[in-house]
């Protein structure tokens, strides 16, 4: 399984990205996908996740309301929009594959036995 990252950047506290994560090497219906962020100096923090056969999804507190999770089967993508984005948003987000097939949503790092290179988030004040 290969996962590619993209879409971060610059933007001003209130703006939006759209993080693309693009997959490869085997069938995902059975997968999670998911997306972590990490600071310098900090423990990898889970942001959302997705099951990719029946689109449910869970996220993390913080960004409930501002972030939508979603996949395109066929593109073998997954995304993650995030809105009102705020200066606490700041990381370098990286995405993730629990190939396990179980039904849960995980949210620990240790759950996903795929990642992707990750993609700078910087949000100014």
């Amino acid at each position: 399984v290969q996962l590619q990252a993209s879409g971060g950047g610059l933007v001003q506290a209130g703006g939006s990205l759209r993080l693309s994560c693009a997959a490869s090497g085997r069938t995902f219906s059975n997968y999670v996908m998911g997306w972590f962020r990490q600071v310098p100096g900090k423990e990898r923090e889970f942001v959302a996740c997705i099951n990719w056969s029946v689109g449910s999804t869970y996220y993390v507190d913080s960004v409930k309301g501002r972030f939508t999770i979603s996949r395109d089967n066929a593109k073998n993508a997954v995304y993650l929009q995030m809105n009102r984005l705020k200066p606490e948003d700041t990381a370098v987000y990286y995405c993730a594959a629990d190939t396990s097939g179980r039904l849960d949503l995980p949210i620990r790092s240790i759950r996903y036995d795929y990642w992707g290179q990750g993609t700078q988030v910087t949000v100014s004040s």
